[in-house]
């Protein structure tokens, strides 16, 4: 405390010592039903330390309540920006399920037209592939032909050669055989000469 204050203090110290000392006269006046000096006294001894206890620690209690008010100033802003994002962004979203039956319809129509064009696709494709294994069909038929063909004609030459032989062998005796060898060699001559 400085000095001043210390020397009001003692000094209301000083009346309230006093007042022990007033006379009994004056008890009446001092002690009237409603206005009694004590409570006067009292009021003023508060208002004092009041002042005083103002003036010490006024200016720090002044200086958090007012840092304290600007802390939620800054706060009540940013609590401002945050509910006007958060409104933007209800908007925004109220928006997009306001368009999202137009959104279900579209991807529906464009989902139908997918569908169409890739069972068109797919029926091309089946098509093509059914044309193919025909050509290839037709192909290894012609193939098997050709060779079942090819293999009649060589069991057929192979039957022939063998049945001639057998009739060779039963009626073509050893004197027809040397006749038609002797002629053979004939015929190799003249060729060859």
């Amino acid at each position: 405390m400085s000095g001043k204050g210390e020397s009001i203090l003692l000094l209301l110290l000083t009346i309230l010592s006093l007042l022990h000392w007033i006379p009994d006269s004056l008890d009446p006046w001092l002690n009237y039903p409603g206005l009694e000096l004590w409570k006067f006294v009292n009021l003023l001894i508060f208002v004092i330390c009041a002042l005083l206890l103002h003036r010490r620690f006024g200016r720090p209690v002044r200086e958090a309540l007012r840092s304290r008010g600007e802390r939620i100033k800054h706060e009540l802003a940013r609590a401002q920006d945050e509910r006007n994002q958060a409104l933007a962004k209800l908007a925004e979203v109220e928006a997009r399920f306001a368009d999202l039956d137009a959104e279900v319809a579209a991807i529906k129509e464009r989902a139908k037209v997918e569908g169409k064009v890739e069972r068109e696709r797919i029926q091309l494709a089946t098509e093509e592939e059914i044309a193919r294994i025909r050509e290839q069909a037709k192909k290894e038929i012609e193939s098997a032909g050709k060779a079942a063909r090819h293999e009649l004609r060589r069991f057929a030459a192979t039957e022939s050669v063998r049945l001639a032989e057998e009739i060779l062998k039963t009626e073509i005796g050893p004197a027809d055989d040397a006749r038609l060898t002797s002629q053979s060699v004939r015929e190799l001559g003249r060729i060859g000469a």
